[in-house]
């Protein structure tokens, strides 16, 4: 069987998708880590309140603890029954779109708790949202455009940023903060528009007909088409695939600190070289899975990844120069957006379509784990052993993730794509 050609694969109405609920997912994460911020700061509030702020990101860690109910319930909106997946987009955007505009109507100085409340209420709807349109996604996109999909669902996703990062904080100084937070959640109406104007998955019946077989059948469905032995090497892959590449970035600013460059040279030089990499990696990643496959990929572009930490290795020899920072930065974040576009498609594929939300969901918060590592130990081992050894270091962390490609994802074999043909049974 031929595979399909790039123009097809990318001039299709997938893809079309995959940009606004890319769009749809970024925005309110980003209101919450960049405008919230400056809100709150602006009005008067503590250095160490605003750091409190960080805990109402809890929801996206702890996602999977709810996305059973998103597999097995289907929500009615004024008797109007969109479908099980599209119900709960509907939703969890009318939510945030009112969320996100009532933020204004709250004094900080005077209100902080409610406005702590709901924060966390947009971060609960926000994370509930990723769950249902990553399992959207999983069920309309064949396994060879996965790959290209998701990158471009994640490139959408951060460019979603400019509208809270960018485009709010310039009108917060000419418009009143009421205003600037009715105008960005009219940006949710997108993601509305986008649920109003698709259709339900096909086969979007075939999912759990109680709520506890929508907690046991994804993790049985999951050992037993793996296999307990097999499953158990994914979820180790999982876990250590970007594992170097995490702990090499977690400080990545303060390295180009000690480096010697200003605040300057790393906002403009490091961190254009940084997205521009990014995004381009990941959209070149996604075209070139279409040709060779989500397992050549992993090989591939884990290697980029491994060769890409090096570079850090270079520059704590070497030490300065402005265009070794963005050649090295560069090429990190081209690795980057290489690995993140395969190793996404990997975990989508991993998924049975009947279980995406709950096995997405899982699946994601293991992935978070080394970010979490990263950003606790990494500054104790850059004390104990300086940071050209700390990057050797990441460099060896990141060997056994690819070692683990020889049991999940063998350089010649494309394992058939997953398919339910009968209703999960219940329990």
């Amino acid at each position: 069987m031929t595979s399909p050609s790039i123009r097809d694969v990318l001039l299709n109405r997938r893809m079309l998708i995959c940009i606004f609920t890319g769009f749809a997912s970024g925005m309110p994460l980003y209101l919450l880590i960049s405008l919230v911020p400056a809100w709150l700061r602006s009005e008067g509030v503590g250095l160490a309140e605003i750091g409190f702020f960080a805990l109402i990101g809890l929801p996206y860690t702890w996602k999977f603890i709810w996305s059973p109910f998103l597999d097995r319930y289907q929500l009615r909106l004024f008797s109007y029954s969109p479908g099980l997946r599209r119900s709960w987009m509907l939703s969890t955007q009318i939510g945030l779109f009112l969320g996100i505009a009532a933020l204004g109507f709250l004094n900080p100085e005077t209100q902080l708790w409610p406005v702590a409340w709901l924060c966390l209420g947009i971060a609960f709807l926000s994370a509930t949202q990723d769950i249902v349109l990553d399992a959207y996604r999983r069920q309309i996109l064949p396994d060879i455009e996965l790959g290209l999909g998701n990158s471009i669902h994640v490139n959408a996703y951060r460019l979603a940023g400019l509208v809270p990062g960018s485009l709010s904080l310039i009108l917060s100084d000419l418009l009143p903060w009421q205003t600037v937070f009715v105008i960005t959640g009219a940006f949710m109406l997108i993601g509305i528009a986008l649920t109003l104007s698709i259709q339900e998955p096909a086969k979007s019946d075939l999912h759990p007909t109680t709520l506890k077989a929508s907690v046991i059948e994804p993790f049985r469905e999951f050992l037993t088409r793996q296999g307990v032995k097999q499953a158990g090497f994914i979820l180790l892959f999982i876990l250590m695939y970007k594992l170097g590449d995490s702990l090499a970035t977690a400080l990545a600013t303060p390295f180009y600190l000690d480096m010697g460059f200003t605040k300057t040279e790393i906002g403009s030089v490091a961190k254009f070289a940084a997205l521009v990499p990014m995004i381009v990696g990941g959209m070149l990643g996604g075209i070139l899975m279409v040709k060779i496959g989500i397992n050549r990929a992993l090989w591939l572009f884990g290697a980029v990844q491994i060769i890409s930490i090096l570079g850090f290795a270079l520059m704590a020899r070497i030490g300065e120069g402005l265009w070794l920072l963005a050649l090295v930065i560069g090429f990190e974040y081209l690795g980057v957006g290489l690995g993140t576009a395969a190793f996404i498609a990997f975990i989508f594929r991993t998924t049975n379509p009947a279980f995406a939300a709950t096995q997405l969901a899982l699946f994601t918060a293991i992935t978070a784990v080394p970010r979490t590592l990263a950003s606790s130990v990494t500054g104790l081992i850059v004390e104990g052993v300086g940071w050209e050894n700390f990057f050797y270091l990441c460099t060896l962390l990141a060997v056994p993730g690819m070692l683990l490609l020889l049991k999940v994802a063998p350089w010649n074999d494309e394992p058939k794509p997953v398919t339910n043909q009968e209703s999960p049974e219940s329990l």
